[in-house]
């Protein structure tokens, strides 16, 4: 069997999927602009690299970026004949016009976020005004999804409730599949440590509340976060706070005035560097050890894609404060597997945490329920059985 993957900036979400076909012998394909990890026996078919908006608008852009796709695409097929099957992200318009060059082969279109000027991450900000222009444009930022819902012949959504911001006439042929957590390697160890870079050693019992994000951003909560964290450090002086993620924006807009969002909240809110331990972007396996040996792990973040991070840190059995939006909803029970708070009420997330460090042993259960979640839910072994699933039927059919 051969399989194209389809995303801008390889592997993405498909990292797990694609090694698991290629060990079982499918030959597997990825046509993309940029490659972040390199993959045994994964084939890089590159296309060229288009320049982000507002050079251009969003529907030329998307458009731009389709066709460089199809033609890439084109010539793959021309060379070698139809694959079998072909998976690809529907955000950014690569799967525009996949259906104009293979008239045949099924395709599957990963479905991962469709916006909305209200009731979810647009205008969450209350000081951010919706204007027409602003409606107008993601409506075009959206056409680019809705082409291809319609060529598409099925499609996955991580979680239900991101498979609910896609229109209702689109829903029947998208199914809810996760893209799965390693429950093997994600999981509780009592004897986990980790080493900070001044060499304190943190370890498990240790009152150590973790936040974790690909970048210091809103989007993530990082400002409430931040505001509480030092309302908790005046009250408890053994309080200690590590904090992993860049200082890039990876959702949203930056700062009008430049600044890094981790320097402005410090200055902010006057928390002494002293209490607080920004790690940067760390690799995977410090990660983990960051969520085994946490005491209460807050994730915040506005209604918007769900990170990979909160599954992990609860298939870790990391005590989880998040925030009382749609995508934590989806999985979080209050007080069941973890504890919901308002994502601005920054006084009640203070108080949560010091509850949590101040009290590790009657949420012992909590924790337990948590992985369980995940091990039930979303461990990866499952979820890449469901997804393999659906891709062979669609190509034998």
């Amino acid at each position: 069997m051969r399989i194209v993957f389809v995303h801008r900036h390889g592997p993405g979400q498909f990292v797990h999927l694609a090694c698991h076909l290629a060990n079982a012998g499918w030959q597997v394909s990825f046509l993309c602009e940029a490659m972040n990890v390199q993959l045994p026996g994964i084939r890089i078919l590159r296309q060229r690299v288009t320049p982000p908006p507002p050079a251009i608008p969003f529907p030329q852009y998307h458009q731009q970026i389709g066709m460089q796709a199809a033609t890439t695409l084109d010539a793959l097929v021309t060379q070698e004949g139809p694959p079998d099957i072909i998976y690809g992200h529907i955000g950014w318009g690569s799967m525009l016009f996949a259906r104009d060059v293979v008239r045949n082969t099924p395709l599957v279109g990963y479905c991962e976020h469709f916006y909305h000027a209200e009731g979810r991450d647009v205008g969450f900000d209350p000081t951010e005004t919706i204007t027409l222009a602003k409606r107008t444009q993601l409506r075009l930022r959206n056409s680019a999804q809705i082409s291809t819902l319609e060529t598409i012949d099925a499609g996955i959504s991580p979680t239900s409730w991101q498979k609910s911001a896609f229109p209702e006439c689109f829903r029947n042929k998208i199914g809810v599949c996760h893209d799965g957590i390693d429950i093997h390697r994600c999981r509780p160890d009592d004897k986990a440590k980790l080493t900070l870079p001044d060499g304190r050693v943190l370890q498990q019992g240790d009152p150590v509340i973790t936040y974790v994000a690909r970048d210091l951003e809103p989007y993530r909560g990082f400002p409430q976060f931040m505001r509480a964290a030092a309302k908790l450090s005046r009250q408890n002086p053994h309080v200690t706070f590590v904090v992993a993620g860049g200082d890039g924006v990876s959702y949203g807009i930056p700062r009008s005035d430049g600044q890094k969002w981790r320097y402005a909240m410090m200055t902010e809110t006057g928390m002494d560097p002293a209490r607080i331990t920004f790690l940067g972007q760390i690799p995977h396996d410090q990660l983990i050890r960051l969520f085994q040996i946490s005491a209460a792990h807050v994730y915040l973040t506005y209604p918007f894609v769900l990170s990979w991070s909160v599954l992990e840190a609860m298939a870790c059995g990391a005590p989880l404060i998040a925030s009382d939006t749609g995508p934590c909803r989806d999985v979080i029970r209050h007080g069941k597997n973890g504890l919901l708070c308002g994502f601005r009420d920054e006084d009640q997330l203070a108080k949560l945490m010091a509850e949590t460090i101040a009290q590790p042993e009657k949420l012992r259960a909590m924790r337990q329920i948590a992985r369980r979640t995940i091990t039930q839910n979303f461990a990866l072994q499952h979820c890449l059985e469901r997804q393999t699933g659906l891709i062979e039927r669609l190509a034998k059919r």
